[in-house]
């Protein structure tokens, strides 16, 4: 069976944790919500704050090893406070040292600047953060989904159809070589 790991904490979109995670457990796949936290975290839908999710699993007690994938929900709050994590951009850097699909939607292509991840990528992202990837070394596209050698990344809440498709697509594929010059 397929693990994949979802790093949110509070204030993350909503629709991207609950719409990503209900399409890859529909596949079969064991899907946990990991966060710095225990307990449980609070979403953000239609400018406030919105439903709890219960923390299957938080940072100190998970490792890249043990799970296929990597899911990144935005939000504006959820990648702010994720990005000054070390805890959690190890987390995500060892996804991509492994050569694991990592999923980010909107906002959450924030964090992979802060973990050094980006550059020489082609990706996608909520607008608002464009430039920053760019300066961050990747190539951005203003596409529903982008992906780069098992990274997956879409713009907003209203791509998560083709996102889903995709990361499901990418966890099935499993693990990249790089294919970088």
């Amino acid at each position: 069976m397929k693990k994949i790991a979802i790093l949110a904490t509070n204030g993350f979109e909503e629709s991207e944790l609950k719409s990503p995670k209900e399409a890859m457990e529909a596949e079969g796949f064991q899907v946990d919500i990991v966060s710095p936290e225990s307990g449980s975290i609070k979403g953000w839908s239609d400018g406030n704050w919105s439903n709890s999710y219960t923390v299957d699993k938080t940072l100190s007690q998970v490792d890249a090893k043990d799970y296929n994938a990597l899911v990144l929900p935005g939000g504006v709050y959820n990648p702010d406070q994720l990005r000054v994590n070390e805890d959690a951009l190890l987390f995500v850097r060892d996804f991509f040292k492994l050569k694991k699909p990592v999923a980010a939607i909107c906002h959450a292509p924030q964090i992979l600047i802060s973990a050094g991840v980006v550059e020489g990528r082609t990706l996608t992202s909520y607008k608002s953060i464009k430039d920053d990837l760019i300066n961050a070394g990747a190539t951005w596209k203003d596409q529903a989904v982008v992906v780069d050698e098992g990274f997956v990344t879409s713009r907003n809440p209203g791509d998560l159809p083709a996102f889903n498709s995709k990361v499901i697509e990418e966890i099935r594929e499993g693990k990249h070589e790089e294919q970088h010059a």
